[in-house]
């Protein structure tokens, strides 16, 4: 494909994962349209994750910028936040620091991007095994026909058939940070990621349901834009029903713009 008419930034959120960053840095070498610049939003890695980033910043062809902040806690969105106000793109793509990509996947967003929307995109599962041998280097880039894969209709891509899957506009649920997409412009109108949010959870609802209370419409993007979720433990959810509540009522009282968030960083 021809180049777009706006920058393209991918935004990668990560903590204290390195080996699985670097995969991610491998399947962004393998894109078929390389983004215009690389957002590392880090959550307060330690040395190895700092040093992994260094290097490819010495490397890439790609401007690599890094936003670390100390670790105290699970701080995503106000880490979210100080990444974007590095941000030259004027579309950002933004996927978690488990999360490795179809050759296409970047092209496949920017063929679907259009002002007005978000684009909430799908991930298929790698298993526990499987991921075990991606990170040791013995499996080759998971596929659709891979083993080990679950939720394997999300890895089929057919994007002829992406324009016609039903959407639902209106809605904020199953709204995934992993694989999403946003213009910055509308990301600034709404003061980006509320930084309230401690722990795990309902952060990138609340963003969701605050674009969608702008008059901004939410795309679910099927068959395109791929992408492989590593195995992981999962997170602590001690913040969970706190988080919840903030979600609930950003949606119950139609809230726009958080009064701590992307402005006050």
């Amino acid at each position: 494909m021809g180049k777009a008419p706006f920058k393209v930034g991918l935004l990668i959120s990560t903590y204290n994962w390195p080996a699985a960053l670097d995969l991610i840095f491998k399947s962004i070498r393998m894109q078929s349209y390389l983004p215009d610049e690389i957002l590392i939003a880090d959550d307060g890695s330690g040395v190895e994750t700092q040093q992994l980033i260094r290097l490819h910043q010495q490397t890439s062809r790609i401007p690599i910028k890094h936003a670390w902040h100390e670790d105290e806690g699970f701080r995503k969105s106000l880490i979210l936040n100080k990444a974007i106000k590095q941000a030259e793109a004027d579309y950002i793509i933004e996927i978690d620091g488990d999360i490795l990509l179809h050759r296409h996947f970047i092209a496949d967003h920017i063929r679907h991007a259009q002002r007005g929307i978000f684009i909430q995109g799908a991930r298929a599962m790698v298993n526990e095994a499987r991921t075990k041998a991606l990170l040791h280097g013995a499996s080759k880039q998971p596929s659709f026909y891979s083993n080990g894969i679950s939720n394997r209709f999300n890895a089929f891509r057919l994007p002829i058939f992406s324009s016609i899957f039903p959407s639902n506009p209106g809605s904020s649920n199953n709204i995934k940070g992993c694989n999403i997409a946003f213009w910055r412009e509308d990301f600034i109108a709404i003061n980006g990621y509320n930084n309230t949010f401690f722990g795990w959870g309902s952060e990138d609802n609340e963003f969701a349901a605050r674009l969608i209370n702008a008059g901004i419409a939410k795309k679910r993007l099927k068959f395109a834009a791929i992408c492989f979720h590593l195995h992981h433990p999962l997170n602590a959810q001690d913040q969970s029903a706190v988080n919840r509540s903030r979600y609930q009522y950003t949606m119950i009282n139609k809230v726009v713009s958080c009064e701590n968030g992307y402005a006050e960083v």
